[in-house]
């Protein structure tokens, strides 16, 4: 449905704080499907862990948030940049590894003007990995 590019003209994110490669499935306003393939390549393994590389998880709520974003951004909010408000509820399942496919499933739990509530799961081979509710808010960047 997007791809990179199209990911690119929405977020302001780039390498290597970029981490959604593509949307599979959006409905504006409700819910929206996003993956990351992860690589070996990604900066962060160097350290987290050598000889054992884990995705980390703020890595992979950031990810959520970023399927987030676009979601808000395709449902005609006004602005340009989402912050963080608040993250609950989040457990961590199972690791997240090189190699592995990362499937972010976001839904619009409450939406009023430029704040917005978000549900995200995020599966491997369909199975869950990590899950968590997030609060953000959209706002012009200042200048």
């Amino acid at each position: 449905m997007m791809d990179i590019k199209d990911i690119q003209s929405i977020l302001p994110h780039r390498y290597p704080f970029l981490l959604v490669d593509r949307i599979v499935d959006l409905e504006p306003g409700v819910k929206a499907v996003g993956v990351k393939n992860v690589s070996i390549n990604e900066p962060f393994f160097m350290g987290h862990f050598p000889g054992n590389p884990i995705m980390p998880g703020v890595l992979i709520i950031e990810a959520m948030a970023q399927v987030a974003g676009i979601m808000a951004f395709r449902s005609g909010v006004q602005g340009d940049t989402v912050y963080f408000m608040s993250i609950e509820k989040a457990k961590f399942r199972r690791p997240v590894v090189p190699g592995d496919q990362l499937r972010l499933d976001i839904t619009t739990l409450q939406q009023r003007g430029n704040v917005w509530k978000f549900s995200g799961n995020a599966t491997v081979d369909t199975k869950l990995v990590s899950e968590a509710e997030f609060t953000a808010m959209v706002l012009k960047k200042e200048s």
